[in-house]
């Protein structure tokens, strides 16, 4: 099993004619997903890579049936691209744009929860479920299908490590999901531990976090009250100095809030199994999950 894509999604590629939307929905296809439809406003009945484009998401979701959305739209247009999603009625919508407006991504999450759609970033790889889906940027082949680990992250390079170590090892993967390092996400480390603990097929996690904000902290006190499977938890960023953003805008820490420090602090404390050193994470995570 996994959580939210599988091999039942439907997917479809706003942005598609762009160079990145073009690259990355042969990437998608080579590996097996299901794409079924693009859509650029003024690019309707053309085709790329042999999938019919529409102008309009809500004319692409009638002709397809289409269920999730992955968006490739520049960072002014996006926001308005999530929204025309949700109103065709899309239950997933993948955002890999980076550098959307903050303010635009505030009012896209209101508005979605008037909604039914979940969204996955801004500014996020995507999400894969190994051997069944990919939906997003990610390199399909250093993943493991047929596992039982979800593994959740804001770093989109650091999933890539983490998920390659975890593969070297043996252990397969259920979902891994990048939910983006931006100040405002759509889908949070609650949010999938949430539905990792409901996965049958998902005995243990992944939370891969970084300096900035309080996503890991809320996350840790989340474990502790409601999960049950054992949680290996990674805070990037021990080094990085205050004040100073490091990668993405959320990655920064201000004053005595959001250190590295602190935020292993407060997994220990939610009953995680904390590793301090990325080079053995994959060994650590064997250790840890052969014991369950």
């Amino acid at each position: 099993m996994s959580i939210f894509v599988d091999q039942s999604t439907r997917l479809i590629v706003q942005g598609i004619t762009g160079r990145e939307g073009r690259f990355h929905t042969r990437q998608c296809l080579d590996y097996g997903t299901k794409i079924v439809a693009g859509v650029t406003p003024g690019k309707g009945g053309t085709e790329v890579s042999g999938i019919p484009v529409f102008n309009t998401v809500r004319e692409a979701v009638a002709r397809t049936e289409a269920n999730t959305s992955m968006i490739f739209v520049p960072p002014a247009f996006a926001a308005d691209a999530i929204c025309e999603a949700a109103d065709a009625g899309v239950q997933l919508i993948i955002c890999i744009t980076e550098g959307i407006p903050l303010l635009d991504v505030l009012k896209v999450k209101h508005y979605l929860t008037l909604t039914q759609t979940r969204l996955i970033g801004p500014n996020c790889p995507g999400i894969i479920s190994p051997g069944l889906c990919k939906a997003g940027i990610m390199p399909g082949a250093i993943h493991l299908p047929g596992g039982s680990i979800g593994v959740v992250s804001r770093s989109g390079t650091l999933t890539y490590e983490v998920v390659h170590q975890l593969t070297r090892q043996g252990i397969g993967q259920t979902t891994c999901i990048g939910i983006g390092g931006d100040p405002v996400a759509g889908t949070s480390f609650i949010d999938c531990l949430a539905a990792f603990e409901r996965d049958a097929a998902t005995r243990g996690m992944v939370m891969v976090g970084e300096i900035g904000g309080s996503a890991e902290e809320d996350a840790a006190v989340y474990v502790q009250q409601n999960v049950t499977k054992p949680v290996v938890g990674f805070v990037a960023g021990l080094t990085a100095p205050p004040g100073r953003r490091m990668g993405h805008a959320g990655a920064i820490v201000s004053g005595g809030s959001g250190t590295a420090q602190g935020k292993i602090a407060a997994m220990r404390a939610g009953g995680l199994h904390v590793c301090e050193d990325l080079g053995r994470l994959g060994e650590f995570c064997k250790e840890i999950f052969s014991q369950t």
